[in-house]
């Protein structure tokens, strides 16, 4: 018995250790960010770094407003083109499939998780942006081209974690509403998907968190025009495919710009994050 004690022991500790350390590189990361770039962006000024419009490191222009739009846009498209399909996807795997189908879906589903995402960006480049450029106009590389492919990015993301929160859900709420005469449809939308609420927006929050920090995909189908959007179909460039096109060559000032591109990042990444959490624990009550 004392050997076993002790043996659970150090595996509490390992577990302890592990957590911490991935507390202690998160710190890590965000100190070594902040300490590069929030000098600069003081310096510069925050608000002419976030309302300036022109993007010129070598002549001292640092407006990154068209890089914030692109990003706030991109994103956006993608929880409004992913989350609707992903939320009725994980309703119906979980109330209304049969297990045969279930068992075949949920691993697909998951695989796509693992596909690297300069595979979707080869696909957007190959099949999506001449279907666009044909169909609709313009060159094709553009804000709906990334909004499109950053929806089918965070499906697997937020297709599993809503089937947990809605598998959490106790089953006898839904007997409780079918004894009381509802039909499936409607336990499923007006018991279910009220129960299961806070894992939802869970899901849609660390969608969004997916969508707003990509890089990859983006670069290769957004096109990476430093203008503001005036539609759908005109190019972008997000403020992470800014850092990932110019930090390999950048240095002085201009790296440090990028620097602070990454605090504005992790500064607005934050602010969502938190305004979707609270608007939900104040929706809940």
């Amino acid at each position: 018995m004392k050997a076993r004690g002790a043996g659970e022991r150090a595996i509490e500790r390992g577990l302890v250790l592990v957590a911490s350390s991935s507390i202690a590189i998160l710190f890590i990361i965000t100190f070594f960010i902040f300490k590069e770039g929030l000098p600069f962006l003081i310096e510069i000024g925050p608000a002419r770094m976030l309302g300036g419009v022109d993007w010129a490191p070598t002549r001292g222009h640092y407006g990154l407003l068209p890089m914030i739009v692109g990003s706030l846009l991109v994103t956006g498209g993608a929880l409004l083109l992913g989350v609707p399909l992903a939320l009725s996807c994980a309703i119906y795997l979980v109330e209304f499939s049969k297990p045969r189908v279930r068992r075949i879906l949920k691993p697909a589903i998951e695989l796509l998780a693992g596909i690297p995402s300069v595979v979707y960006g080869f696909l957007g480049v190959v099949f999506l942006v001449p279907l666009i450029r044909d169909h609709l106009g313009g060159p094709g590389l553009s804000l709906l081209a990334g909004a499109i492919i950053l929806g089918i990015m965070i499906l697997p993301t937020v297709i599993s974690i809503s089937m947990d929160a809605l598998e959490a859900v106790p089953r006898t709420y839904r007997e409780g509403s079918l004894a009381l005469g509802a039909t499936t449809t409607q336990t499923v939308n007006m018991v279910v998907l009220r129960a299961a609420r806070s894992g939802i927006v869970t899901a849609v929050i660390l969608g969004m968190g997916r969508a707003i920090g990509e890089t990859m995909a983006v670069i290769m189908v957004t096109g990476n025009a430093l203008d503001l959007p005036r539609s759908p179909l005109d190019p972008v460039r997000t403020l992470t495919s800014n850092i990932a096109l110019e930090l390999g060559y950048a240095a002085g000032n201009h790296q440090k710009a990028l620097f602070a591109t990454g605090v504005i990042l992790f500064v607005m990444i934050m602010i969502l994050n938190l305004a979707a959490t609270f608007s939900s624990r104040r929706r809940s009550r």
